[in-house]
């Protein structure tokens, strides 16, 4: 008879988020997910498999949470400046802890992108719906006559893609929130 689990999966998750997003893929030992989940090793892979694969959920939820995050940002406000410039506040409004920790996304790239191929498509996905995000929101602005057209959307929206990545990196060392929403104030400038 198969053991029953008597656990919340996503609330390991979220606690395996916790060790993943501080430690990164390679750093955080089994050892550090049992202690962080309360799980023994064994139920850990019974559940999930692999280390790799509770990584991938975990990037999975960080992604529903930052989407989340994002959506409400669209719903305070039907100017499309200021979506942006809302959504760029959200790499440097978290608290002083979250804001050394970065982007688990930005984390996973550096350390993971090159060396575990079945990671990739999730950071592309990623990269893509973000592109995606911020190119619809230039597409309108430029629609309105609120953006300049000297570049198409979608170019707009790769570079505010790469923009908001930066800041999410640039978060990480700079200390400074004035400095972080210079940055902010300097890449939609390029829009104006």
């Amino acid at each position: 008879m198969p053991k029953v689990e008597n656990f919340n999966k996503e609330e390991i998750i979220i606690k395996a988020l916790e060790v993943f997003h501080s430690k990164g893929y390679n750093l955080a030992s089994m050892q550090d997910l049992v202690d962080a989940t309360g799980l023994n090793r064994s139920s850990i892979y019974n559940s999930f498999g692999s280390k790799l694969e509770l990584y991938k959920l975990c990037l999975a939820a960080y992604k529903r949470n930052s989407r989340i995050a994002v959506n409400d940002c669209l719903e305070k406000s039907n100017c499309v400046l200021e979506n942006i410039k809302a959504i760029f506040s959200l790499a440097i409004s978290e608290n002083e802890e979250e804001l050394k920790k970065g982007c688990l996304f930005n984390s996973c790239a550096s350390e993971m992108a090159n060396q575990e191929a079945s990671v990739k498509p999730i950071l592309l996905n990623n990269n893509l719906q973000m592109q995606e995000l911020f190119t619809s929101l230039v597409q309108k602005g430029q629609d309105n006559g609120l953006f300049n057209t000297k570049r198409t959307a979608g170019e707009y929206g790769l570079y505010l893609l790469s923009s908001f990545q930066g800041i999410r990196i640039s978060g990480i060392i700079l200390n400074d929130k004035k400095d972080l929403e210079t940055i902010i104030q300097t890449a939609v400038s390029i829009l104006e």
